[in-house]
Parts: C-alpha cells; sequence; structure tokens
C-alpha cells in the first residue's frame, strides 16, 4: 500500500497507544485486507479507539489522533 494514501483513513487501535514515543498498534482495512502498523499519538490511546491517520513514518509507522464519533447533533432524533 503506497503510504501517502494513508494519511486521512480511519483505523482502529488494536494496542493501546501509550502516548510520546511509545507506539501502539492500529489496524486500517483497505479494500477488504486489514493492515497493521506501529502507531504513535501524542497522548495515550486505549485499544478498540478509532483513529485518524495524520502523518506516515514510513517502515509501516504512522502518527495518529482519535477520530472523535460524532453523536446527536443535526438530523438525529
Amino acid at each position: 500500500m503506497d503510504g501517502r494514501t494513508l494519511v486521512g483513513m480511519v483505523g482502529r487501535v488494536v494496542h493501546a497507544l501509550r502516548g510520546g514515543d511509545r507506539p501502539g498498534e492500529v489496524r486500517v482495512v483497505v479494500d477488504g485486507i486489514a493492515h497493521y502498523y506501529l502507531a504513535y499519538a501524542s497522548t495515550p490511546v486505549p485499544a478498540g479507539t478509532e483513529v485518524l491517520i495524520i502523518n506516515n513514518r514510513g517502515a509501516r509507522q504512522v502518527d495518529v489522533e482519535p477520530w472523535p464519533i460524532v453523536t446527536g447533533g443535526e438530523g438525529t432524533r
């Protein structure tokens, strides 16, 4: 998978990210195929959280931030 296409994709944390220079692992599904990457975030992110890939470090390493799940708002009951 071309690393440039990773930025902007949403994945799910498999192994908790501990924040800073302590990575965790995320899974990104592309065309039905799961890809796993070492992931870094500025703050700890628990397993199961959806994250947005904001940078590709190369060598299957990415920077991520939590991807908020929007609840409520316009059009909901």
